[in-house]
């Protein structure tokens, strides 16, 4: 039996959970994360990364409700986020993208069941929009906890940033530019977008590309909105955002799991990055069939490994033979 494999099919039956994609490295089911997280061992997962509908009354398809009262919310998330911490193995990670307004919520249940907090990883909106007597809304949360001390945590590096006019470095690094190793310095914890959320900003110098240590500010991973690149009708997640979760967090051939399988980007960077992985959707599981099937076919969307270009071209490589975006 492979490591995602935690459950018999007769089991996931009586949950009324139906499997609808596995792989070597992986397994999807079409059902209820809740119905998915209470037969799945204590202490089994040593990722997770989740990421709920917001409560904004999007549309997720038939018999999925994105409207519900505050008080019912808050419970509802606390019985899956309190799931997760069961199934996360000691020094396991656990990420939750949600609005601030929820992540303060989520923050402060876990803070009550003992989990450590590690970051706050702001993720800036590009667009800006009029809220009324709000501020516009700048950026999504990611929090970012462990139980108890990190098992794993690798360094990841992405490409410093330059002004995608004049081809500068856009920030001064508090004068220490010249000291940095030739990797660069820490991951921020907030995540800004370029202007234009499909403009390549390294194009502008595209005869060098310096990398730096991932910090709390992560400035290249937009909400995927383009028609052109989207699987769902509501937004989703870019992969490469999965991609540098998953190679921070966790160690080729260990277990992530995903509750709100969405598109499949959870899976999609697992498959990359040789993890093993299980997760659940419990609207339409197409979008996410269907990007892992063309993962296993060696058909991949340019976009995703090239950090926003705004003219993908048909790309036949091999999964195997792409770069992976980062050095760990």
């Amino acid at each position: 039996m492979l490591p995602f494999q935690v459950i018999t099919p007769e089991v996931a039956s009586q949950q009324g959970l139906q499997q609808v994609y596995m792989s070597k490295h992986g397994i999807l089911y079409l059902g209820d994360c809740l119905k998915l997280l209470s037969v799945l061992p204590d202490e089994s997962i040593d990722l997770i990364f989740a990421d709920p509908p917001f409560n904004l009354g999007k549309e997720y398809g038939e018999g999925v409700s994105d409207r519900m009262e505050v008080d019912k919310y808050l419970e509802w998330s606390q019985q899956w986020i309190g799931e997760c911490v069961r199934v996360l193995k000691p020094g396991g990670s656990l990420f939750i993208f949600n609005l601030p307004k929820w992540c303060i919520e989520y923050g402060a249940y876990l803070n009550r069941q003992g989990m450590w907090f590690r970051h706050w990883i702001a993720c800036r909106m590009p667009k800006a929009f009029p809220r009324g007597k709000k501020m516009s809304p700048a950026h999504y949360g990611l929090i970012y906890y462990t139980k108890g001390e990190p098992t794993v945590f690798n360094k990841v590096y992405t490409p410093i940033q330059v002004c995608r006019h004049c081809g500068g470095e856009i920030r001064d690094y508090g004068g220490h530019r010249k000291k940095l190793n030739e990797k660069g310095i820490n991951l921020m914890d907030v995540w800004d977008t370029p202007e234009d959320v499909w403009d390549d900003t390294a194009e502008a110098n595209s005869s060098e590309v310096l990398w730096t240590l991932t910090e709390e500010m992560w400035t290249d991973i937009p909400p995927v909105r383009h028609r052109r690149h989207k699987k769902r009708v509501p937004n989703e997640l870019a992969p490469i955002m999965l991609e540098r979760i998953i190679a921070m967090a966790s160690n080729p051939g260990q277990i992530v799991f995903d509750p709100f399988g969405g598109s499949g980007t959870t899976f999609y960077a697992a498959e990359r990055l040789h993890r093993y992985w299980i997760g659940s959707e419990i609207g339409d599981t197409n979008p996410a069939v269907e990007r892992l099937t063309d993962l296993a076919n060696g058909v991949l969307e340019q976009w995703e490994s090239a950090r926003g270009s705004k003219k993908p071209k048909p790309n036949k490589t091999t999964a195997s033979q792409l770069p992976i975006p980062f050095s760990t």
